[in-house]
């Protein structure tokens, strides 16, 4: 069961901004005038006491000088003037006072006090003195306040009366001030309800926290109008890089169809499976950028990208000859904070970029920096042209289709991955001319006892010669091949 200071949150929230802020100044003003309200009557009350007490006081010091000269006690006895002993008795021959013992000895210790109902309220004063045989005495004053009682309370109730009066017309103007300073959030947002696409709002003049709130949301405008033209360009990229490899399946099952000669349906097979292969890759890629652009990410781990790039290595390795050599260049252990998959995502698709422009080799580096990890991918291919360094990283952009290959979504999955996690991706040239893609990721600290880095001299060879032989050490192959402290200065060309 709910409490109730939980509804009362519940209905708070379910009210309008209008009625919330005139409740909280109706509340506020109205709390404010009720406190001076009862400080008014507080300070009325005192100073009517005050002046009664005065008044009193020098009427009983005017019987004690009395009483001190030699005058009998019973000679100076009024209806307001009393003379009592030490213990509180009368001795000026009167009857008893209608006060109580604590109150009588209250009056002996100088404390004044109000005693009586509200028709019959009195004010009691007392002051102390010695008749001429040593006796002390004390002369008790009284006075009748019930006038000024029923003139404070008549002024009590014109302060609530006034005060709630005065609460109503600060209530009033609060919602008429609240109702005609939210009219310009009323107008903005019909606005941008009948705002059509491309349009932004009209920002007003002032500069106050409505045109603050015009350009945010004119900015935001903005930010979706280019999502959604990058998703429609990419949902029409996709269309039509899917179609290509269906078409190209469908293409070579009519074909296989049309003529069943075993050796053209070989050939019609080994087309279907490439094509099929082909689709697959672009459906992965897509499917990873996707996940990329939502924040679908693993969890970061220290990983080792030297370790990771010889897998990468391995992955990469053909059959061809005339394949360009891979290198590795890592003078000392890396470890970067990423996902494994991710790492060898990056990897896969930077070296696949690379050996596609390469004429002979393509050098991966691997080197600590600081409180980051570089990864450097370089080939001895044409180069990225200047101008085309930051669109390279664009989805489905291929500089050069005749070179063929990828779909356009390597590089542009590589920045996704990752600026994903803080890094950076940047694209340059080697002193040579070719490509060199630069990634830096955030660093993690170096597990002990982790794997010693590559020492061992460069040495040619083709790829698959460069990679180690199962069950060998790095240190005794030419596989990966080493290279010393120095960066490298090739790179991978653009997809």
């Amino acid at each position: 069961m709910r409490s109730p200071a939980h509804r009362l949150r519940r209905w708070w929230a379910a009210r309008t901004l209008r009625l919330r802020i005139t409740l909280v100044v109706g509340v506020v003003a109205l709390a404010a005038l009720l406190a001076l309200s009862r400080l008014g009557v507080g300070l009325l009350y005192g100073t009517m006491l005050g002046a009664a007490d005065a008044e009193l006081r020098g009427q009983a010091q005017a019987v004690a000088a009395q009483l001190a000269a030699g005058t009998p006690a019973a000679d100076v006895r009024q209806p307001e003037v009393r003379v009592l002993d030490s213990a509180g008795d009368p001795v000026d021959g009167g009857p008893d006072l209608p006060l109580r013992p604590k109150q009588v000895r209250e009056l002996a210790a100088g404390q004044a006090l109000t005693a009586g109902r509200l028709t019959e309220l009195r004010r009691w004063l007392a002051v102390t003195t010695v008749t001429p045989d040593g006796s002390t005495r004390l002369v008790v004053v009284t006075a009748d306040i019930v006038g000024g009682a029923i003139l404070l309370a008549h002024a009590a109730i014109g302060f609530v009366v006034g005060a709630l009066v005065v609460g109503a017309v600060v209530v009033l103007a609060a919602w008429v001030a609240t109702r005609a300073a939210l009219r310009p959030v009323d107008r903005m947002r019909t606005a941008a309800a009948a705002l059509p696409p491309g349009q932004r709002l009209p920002v007003p003049v002032p500069r106050d926290e409505l045109r603050a709130l015009a350009e945010e949301i004119n900015l935001l405008l903005a930010r979706r109008d280019e999502a959604v033209a990058r998703l429609e360009r990419f949902t029409g990229d996709a269309a039509h890089e899917l179609r290509s490899p269906v078409a190209a399946i469908r293409a070579q099952a009519e074909v296989a169809v049309a003529h069943p000669d075993p050796d053209l349906a070989q050939e019609s097979l080994r087309s279907v499976a490439e094509e099929a292969a082909r689709l697959s890759t672009l459906l992965s890629d897509l499917l990873a950028l996707a996940r990329a652009d939502a924040g679908q990410r693993p969890p970061a781990q220290s990983v080792d990208l030297v370790a990771a790039a010889r897998a990468a290595m391995a992955r990469a390795a053909g059959a061809e000859a005339d394949e360009p050599v891979l290198q590795l260049v890592a003078p000392a252990p890396a470890h970067a904070g990423a996902s494994p998959s991710e790492v060898a995502l990056v990897l896969d698709n930077l070296i696949a970029n690379a050996r596609r422009y390469a004429r002979s080799l393509v050098r991966i580096g691997v080197l600590p920096a600081r409180r980051s990890v570089r990864l450097v991918v370089e080939d001895d291919g044409p180069g990225i042209p200047e101008a085309d360094r930051q669109r390279i990283f664009d989805r489905f952009l291929r500089l050069s289709p005749e070179a063929g290959g990828g779909a356009g979504l390597g590089l542009a999955l590589v920045a996704a991955l990752v600026r994903g996690r803080g890094g950076s991706v940047t694209a340059g040239a080697t002193p040579s001319g070719g490509a060199r893609i630069e990634v830096r990721w955030p660093a993690t600290p170096v597990p002990e006892g982790g794997p010693a880095p590559d020492t061992g001299p460069p040495s040619a060879g083709s790829a698959r010669s460069a990679m180690p032989a199962a069950g060998q050490p790095d240190g005794g192959s030419p596989s990966a091949r080493l290279a010393g402290p120095t960066a490298p200065e090739a790179g991978p060309g653009p997809e």
